[in-house]
Formats: structure tokens, C-alpha cells, sequence
């Protein structure tokens, strides 16, 4: 599977409390059951007016269809072409 960095501007999400939060990842998961096993949510940064959700999937196009059943619509994918850390430093 590739790794995909979903950027979604949805304005107030910082100020979401708790529950808004809850029923938002209620609704992705769903989504997620329909798309099938090729799609992986692993977690979302909440920032400001958007958040930043880091996918697994087999391809973009099940990341547009999992936006289009969540009801969650997205501003920008991006496919993750490579992953740093501090122990890069060290190869």
C-alpha cells in the first residue's frame, strides 16, 4: 500500500469539541468498511481550519471514495514518497 498525507480545510475544526470529533471519525470509519481492505486510516493532525489525515491505500481513487461516503471532503492528496526521523542522521 502507498501512504497519502489528505489535507482538508474545514473551517472551526480546531474549536470541534470532543463529541464533533468523535462523530467525525464515526462517519470516516464507516466509510472505510464500505471502501473495503485496501484503505487504512492511521491518524489526522487537527490544526487551525484544517486537518492533515495520514492514509494507507492502494491507490488515490480510494481516497476520493472514501471522502465522497464520509461526507468529508478534501483539499489536496499527496502521496508520500519517502519518511525521515532524527535516525536518518545515523544511516
Amino acid at each position: 500500500m502507498k501512504r497519502y498525507i489528505i489535507e482538508r480545510d474545514i473551517p472551526g475544526i480546531g474549536e470541534f469539541s470532543m463529541t464533533e470529533l468523535c462523530g467525525a471519525a464515526r462517519a470516516s470509519n464507516q466509510a472505510l468498511a464500505s471502501v473495503g481492505p485496501g484503505i487504512q486510516w492511521q491518524h489526522s493532525y487537527v490544526a487551525g481550519d484544517k486537518t492533515f489525515c495520514v492514509y494507507l491505500a492502494e491507490s488515490e481513487d480510494e481516497i476520493k471514495q472514501h471522502a465522497e461516503l464520509s461526507g468529508i471532503p478534501f483539499s489536496k492528496v499527496t502521496e508520500v514518497s519517502q519518511i525521515i526521523d532524527p535516525l536518518t542522521a545515523n544511516n
